[in-house]
């Protein structure tokens, strides 16, 4: 990924070509990776008709009203005046809309080109790992900005929904996906800055207590570290100081996840944008931690070579892989993660708990006043 001192944000905010912006949106429907807008022209086109019915009768009511004790000469060309002011302004929302569209994909498009990157619109229901990206339902990334020197990294912007009806909600996230050398335990880091009331998680899960870690310095203060339990050593070796000092000079408003070989930075807004500051902080942040990286490469779990029958033991190996340390194995531990340290154990929020349960004694009591008052 481009270093922040060093990329390019002009194609971010210069002026744009309309038919270069539009051709570019008509070679991306043509080679399937974007939908048609007839169908998004005929909703907005719909809904403005609804508006266009329910506000010229209104109009004309309080018109009539107003003009009834005088001359009614105006009240058709008011009329008229006012039904060609609404259908104009819906008119103009719907090419605002679309023309804003295609110029975001060209600018973003041209933004990544420059950086030696590659945009792509999006997919839906993407196959990755992070907790985000398997809750809900009607999942999709959008305006994702991916880089492969040194490393695969993926910027994108996600939602999902969950309920239904008058219940329906939309969750809106950003992510930084960065694809690691080898396969670490499943850990997360909480940040503190971006909790919600009372100190309230904004992850979109929960995670047991007893999987907490505290670590030394000020760590504790900008993030709570989950690991799986039997696993604290192995975090500890990971989140060395100089490594504990990188996230939260760099990424202490953002919540990070470790799964298989992924490394995940989360937002509760979007992070493919176009804006220049934005995407300056991402580099330095993906710059900083990748710095780090190497040495977690060579992180081995000692688990899974007690799992395999041929290993016979020696010394001077390494225990969970960590260099300086006497084990009685043969050969390092081969690369993965054993069972128990795949996947962090979920917990219960007790704020969600109370909340509910406020929630459910307003029901009840509303429902017994009621059938008292009645």
């Amino acid at each position: 990924m481009t270093d922040a001192t060093t990329f390019d944000p002009t194609p971010l905010t210069a002026p744009v070509d309309r038919k270069a912006a539009q051709a570019f949106s008509a070679q991306l429907r043509r080679e399937g990776k974007l939908g048609g807008t007839l169908v998004p022209i005929i909703v907005f086109a719909l809904v403005g008709a609804v508006f266009l019915f329910i506000a010229v009768p209104v109009f004309a009511t309080v018109a009539s009203s107003v003009f009834s004790r005088g001359s009614s000469g105006p009240l058709p060309l008011l009329f008229v005046v006012f039904f060609l002011i609404v259908a104009s302004f819906i008119v103009g929302a719907i090419v605002r809309a679309f023309g804003g569209a295609a110029e975001r994909r060209y600018r973003l498009d041209r933004f990544a080109r420059a950086n030696g990157m590659t945009w792509h619109p999006g997919i839906d229901d993407p196959a990755l790992p992070g907790m985000i990206f398997d809750l809900g339902h009607d999942r999709e990334s959008r305006d994702l900005v991916r880089a492969q020197n040194p490393r695969f990294v993926e910027v994108g912007n996600y939602r999902y929904e969950t309920g239904s009806g008058k219940n329906k909600q939309t969750h809106r996230w950003g992510y930084v996906a960065v694809r690691l050398d080898t396969p670490l335990p499943h850990m997360v880091l909480d940040a503190v800055g971006n909790n919600g009331l009372f100190g309230a998680s904004n992850l979109p899960v929960t995670f047991g207590r007893g999987q907490r870690l505290s670590l030394e310095g000020d760590f504790d203060r900008h993030f709570a570290l989950y690991c799986p339990e039997g696993y604290e050593r192995d975090a500890l070796y990971l989140f060395t100081p100089d490594v504990m000092a990188r996230f939260i000079d760099n990424a202490a408003a953002l919540d990070v996840e470790i799964i298989d070989d992924w490394l995940f930075l989360y937002a509760r807004r979007d992070l493919s944008t176009l804006d220049p500051a934005t995407w300056r902080w991402l580099f330095a942040t993906v710059a900083a931690i990748d710095d780090k990286l190497a040495q977690w490469a060579r992180w081995r779990d000692e688990r899974l070579a007690a799992e395999t029958p041929s290993a016979a033991p020696t010394a001077g190996a390494a225990a969970s892989g960590i260099p300086g340390e006497a084990s009685a194995l043969l050969t390092p531990p081969p690369v993965g993660v054993a069972r128990e340290g795949r996947r962090l154990r979920r917990g219960f929020s007790w704020v969600g708990g109370v909340i509910a349960v406020l929630a459910i004694g307003w029901w009840l009591l509303t429902v017994v006043t009621d059938i008292f008052v009645r």
